[in-house]
């Protein structure tokens, strides 16, 4: 009898991911915006200038670890950076949290995408480090703060205007084109640079925006007075075969939809262990 091949075979698990990090946070007085989370993604577009990351081939009833990290803290302390993205993680999967926006003499943060450099400088940006996940922040220079890195571009140095935020990157690993990752807008006086995609605006009087929830955007500076933005948390996106059936452990928030042939589960917040069967 003729054994048809692949009948009765198991079906790999290889799963997709995007693991996006906190963005960085602002601060006060001549604020940067802050650096984007790092960016890691197996499907149509990954953070940095490199090529995209590797599926992971996994095993059924055995526990993965997933954390989604939050964003940086805002500031409103002089001299003194925003405050640091936090990583987000999948098995052996790690983005870093976007660095500080720098404000007075401080200079940006490094992380995933580094922090934009403070206005009144020059003074100079953090780097995008480890390298592969994002882009440097842009220098702060004349009268504007530099806009933090994001996932496709630089953040842009500041002159008489504040530094817009580099670009977030696009991926359709949800089935749909979303954009992530994006730097926070330098502050200005008396006008601001705008927030790359998916990063706070810059106010030159009032509080530096946010970066949006789930987006790792990095947040807006503003020029004096309130404190600076707060970055965007980040987001585990996980797409594999609909063959299988994802647990979602205690201390995660997540949900799975279903596209054609693969099953989508999206991890907005906490940390625990996913499995499956």
């Amino acid at each position: 009898m003729q054994i048809l091949a692949g009948v009765g075979a198991a079906v790999d698990l290889v799963v997709d991911y995007l693991v996006v990090a906190g963005g960085g946070g602002a601060t006060t007085y001549a604020a940067a915006g802050g650096g984007a989370g790092g960016m890691r993604c197996t499907v149509t577009g990954t953070g940095g200038s490199g090529g995209l990351e590797s599926p992971l081939t996994l095993l059924r009833s055995t526990n993965y670890s997933v954390s989604v990290g939050g964003g940086g803290a805002g500031n409103g302390t002089l001299n003194v950076p925003g405050g640091t993205g936090t990583a987000s993680t999948f098995s052996t999967i790690t983005s870093a949290g976007g660095g500080g926006g720098g404000g007075g003499v401080a200079s940006g943060g490094n992380g995933g995408s580094g922090g934009g450099g403070a206005g009144l400088g020059p003074y100079p940006a953090g780097s995008a480090s480890p390298s592969g996940q994002g882009f440097n922040g842009g220098a702060g220079s004349g009268n504007g703060a530099g806009g933090g890195g994001g996932a496709s571009a630089v953040g842009t140095t500041g002159s008489s205007v504040g530094g817009a935020g580099g670009a977030g990157r696009a991926t359709s690993i949800s089935g749909s084109s979303v954009t992530y990752a994006g730097g926070g807008g330098g502050a200005g006086s008396p006008t601001s640079g705008a927030g790359g995609a998916g990063g706070g605006g810059s106010g030159s009087t009032g509080g530096g925006g946010s970066g949006s929830a789930n987006t790792g955007g990095g947040a807006g500076g503003n020029w004096s007075g309130a404190s600076g933005g707060s970055g965007g948390s980040g987001v585990v996106i996980l797409s594999y075969p609909n063959d299988f059936t994802i647990t979602i452990g205690a201390g995660l928030t997540g949900s799975t939809t279903t596209s054609g042939s693969k099953k989508i589960t999206t991890i907005t917040a906490g940390s625990g262990n996913v499995s499956w069967a």
